[in-house]
């Protein structure tokens, strides 16, 4: 009996030898290891319960401190495919990363679900965010090609659910878009594709106008996907906060992008006007140093749309500011008879405001005379007479006094605008001595014996006919 319990006493324990086999992970060749991923890629609700799955992501993240080089079964996933999708990363970055990525071919193999977990344990555990990301890309190149429909679901869905948790500065904007054009079709989680849109939104600064021309889903009749376009916007607007803006520099290019894609999508004919206001109205002032492009862009909508509304119009023109105007607009919209009336006066208005500003508000320290204007016949007499006084001498202090301006320049703006209200006028009083015309001709077909009738017609005709 003694000699029995011995023996039992004595003999190994499995449950014993599993744990220092687990603990002697890290020790293990890197294709061991790897084996052991996909061994709990079958056990997977048994294998995180137990702790074995914590174990092999610690032994995976200890052989991937060391250098590809160093490492018996490395291998190199920069391939033509992994390059494209770090199209934002230096020449020298890659580099420096490659002794950092010769896993990625080993991993690749894993199911949709295991490399989600995997890679959010590895995260977890303090692996590199810019290489994580060139691994989800990676995976993404390598299994997306032959793929059913269901499997590139999947694996979109795991790559944007780490995609999520990673820093943005280590995600590749081509690449996002690329994942956006792979997953249209396919209809991915709304929670995902919310995602998606906000990670592409944070990116706008890098986007290319290519990569906004999206195509309208079916069954509408716009040539381009405008709502996701101001579905990025305002991810980018409100990336710090709800009431923090971006940073200057990065709003100004995304000013400059929209006024490109503003420009390509006001050609298309079933692009609603309250669509078109959303995308001029959409970034704030400080967006925009000059209006000129958007001025543009309004102009080729108005000249496709026009069976729009003066209100209509008017509202489209809320998004211009007309003292960001040049002076080569503002005398083009003034004679421009697609806008309306009213906008002509708004600008004519902004440029006076813009001189007696520069008259009025600027101090006297800051204003930099300029030479004055060629001597003539009339002087002033010594008794200070009142000849400057009329609009002559005001322009001769616009000449006087300008702050780095030409405002002689801004004096034939104004005049320039002025003969473009003057010209609108001449044609109304045109139309309206061809309506006089009309009208008399009326009034003799109907005109009858008696004179009460001729004056009762004569009474007909509008004040500002007759």
């Amino acid at each position: 009996m003694d000699m029995a319990a011995a023996e039992v006493s004595t003999a190994p324990s499995l449950v014993k030898m599993a744990e220092k086999a687990l603990e002697e992970m890290p020790q293990w060749p890197w294709q061991s290891v790897v084996d052991a991923v996909k061994q709990c890629q079958r056990l997977l609700p048994l294998a995180e319960s137990t702790g074995v799955f914590d174990k092999v992501v610690g032994a995976l993240l200890s052989h991937m401190a060391v250098p590809g080089d160093a490492t018996p079964t490395s291998s190199s996933p920069e391939s033509s495919a992994f390059r494209l999708s770090c199209d934002t990363k230096s020449s020298c970055l890659s580099m420096r990363c490659t002794s950092r990525t010769w896993w990625f071919e080993d991993l690749v193999v894993l199911s949709p679900v295991m490399m989600e977990r995997v890679a959010k344990a590895l995260l977890a555990k303090g692996t590199d965010h810019d290489v994580l990301s060139r691994f989800l890309f990676y995976y993404l190149k390598c299994r997306i090609a032959g793929a059913s429909a269901d499997d590139k679901k999947a694996m979109l869905e795991a790559a944007i659910a780490v995609m999520a948790d990673l820093d943005r500065s280590s995600i590749s904007c081509k690449g996002l878009f690329g994942i956006l054009r792979i997953s249209s079709p396919l209809k991915l989680d709304a929670a995902c594709h919310d995602s998606l849109v906000a990670m592409i939104g944070h990116k706008m600064d890098h986007a290319t106008l290519d990569n906004l021309l999206v195509p309208a889903p079916a069954g509408t009749s716009s040539l381009y996907y405008v709502t996701l376009v101001l579905k990025f916007l305002d991810a980018f607007l409100h990336a710090g906060g709800e009431h923090d803006e971006p940073e200057l520099a990065r709003l100004k290019k995304v000013g400059k992008l929209m006024d490109l894609y503003l420009a390509e999508v006001a050609p298309d004919p079933s692009l609603r006007p309250a669509k078109f206001v959303e995308l001029a109205t959409a970034l704030p002032a400080a967006a925009r140093d000059c209006h000129d492009p958007l001025y543009r862009a309004i102009d080729v909508y108005f000249q496709v749309h026009t069976r729009l509304t003066d209100e209509e119009k008017m509202k489209i023109c809320t998004g211009i500011n007309y003292e960001k105007l040049s002076p080569e607009c503002c005398k083009h919209l003034a004679r421009n008879t697609s806008f309306p009336t009213r906008a002509a006066v708004q600008v004519l208005a902004s440029q006076h405001t813009v001189l007696k500003n520069l008259l009025r508000g600027v101090p006297d320290q800051q204003l930099k005379p300029v030479s004055p204007p060629p001597a003539s016949g009339k002087h002033r007499g010594g008794g200070g007479g009142d000849e400057h006084g009329d609009l002559s001498g005001g322009a001769d202090q616009v000449v006087l006094y300008a702050r780095r301006l030409d405002l002689s320049l801004e004096s034939q703006n104004l005049r320039s605008l002025l003969d473009g209200m003057h010209w609108r006028v001449m044609e109304l009083e045109k139309v309206c001595s061809r309506m006089k015309t009309q009208m008399s001709k009326m009034k003799s077909t109907r005109r009858g014996a008696a004179a009460g009738g001729r004056r009762a017609t004569a009474r007909s005709l509008p004040r500002m006919c007759s």
